[in-house]
């Protein structure tokens, strides 16, 4: 039976340009039932727009990234606005905030605020980036309290309950089977089931026994596997409620 959906993609990086189509059709032969390609600029929102249209598997959230941003960035949210009303578009992603880049904060925050608004007009969720900005990251959700997730959840536990009570997800990856993964195992195992989805956020962030290679959807295997130990679960009831969370929160049925 089909219960992987990852929640958080990039299949349109170069990582996949000698086999994205090959590996694409052999994952949706496989476990893998669905998956949301983020867009981080108005380029690869585009590329997660067609890839979308091109596998019935696939859907597309589209936004502007923290990382990516400059001057022409508030110019470019037309473009946003237009892609996020087509069909297969099922998210406003991946933005927020991102304090590791010297990307000017105010630019930020402008942006993100702009693309919030966005979603909740649209009654879309958000798929957010928050890196080294959790207490700004807090502040604007409880402001707008959107729908969405928290993607590659980085924060502490008493942030990831604030988050739940927000009525969010959690996103967990690859990094809860690393050896130094010890804040994301207590945020796995305070956070209700109905609160966790899974995600890749391939080609990046491979999880054990992969660390290092090229990520791809088939390995949430490893990661639901990990946190069924963490949560004292079988392995099938993580992917069944990961599997209707992600259903719930993208409202695909």
């Amino acid at each position: 039976m089909k219960m992987i959906f990852d929640t958080h993609a990039h299949y349109d990086d170069s990582a996949f340009n000698n086999d994205r189509d090959f590996l694409l059709k052999s994952l949706f032969d496989g476990d893998v039932c669905a998956v949301v390609n983020q867009g981080t600029d108005t380029q690869s929102s585009q590329k997660s727009i067609l890839l979308a249209e091109q596998y019935e598997n696939v859907f597309a959230a589209v936004g502007l990234h923290p990382e990516y941003l400059d001057e022409n960035s508030m110019n470019e949210l037309p473009d946003i606005r237009r892609m996020a009303m087509l069909p297969k578009t099922v998210a406003i992603g991946e933005i927020g905030l991102d304090y590791h880049y010297n990307v000017p904060k105010t630019l930020q925050k402008q942006v993100f605020s702009a693309q919030l608004r966005l979603a909740n007009e649209l009654s879309l969720p958000v798929v957010i980036h928050d890196r080294e900005a959790h207490g700004d990251t807090l502040e604007m959700l409880k402001y707008y309290r959107p729908e969405g997730i928290l993607h590659c959840f980085s924060g502490s536990v008493e942030m990831s309950r604030e988050i739940v009570k927000l009525g969010m997800y959690i996103g967990i990856g690859g990094t809860v089977t690393f050896k130094n993964a010890r804040k994301t195992v207590d945020v796995v195992r305070e956070t209700p089931l109905e609160r966790i989805v899974l995600e890749t956020d391939c080609p990046y962030l491979a999880p054990v026994p992969n660390r290092g290679k090229r990520n791809d959807s088939s390995m949430i295997r490893y990661t639901a596997e990990r946190v069924a130990e963490i949560k004292g679960v079988a392995l099938n009831e993580v992917l069944a409620a990961t599997k209707k969370n992600a259903e719930t929160v993208y409202n695909i049925h």
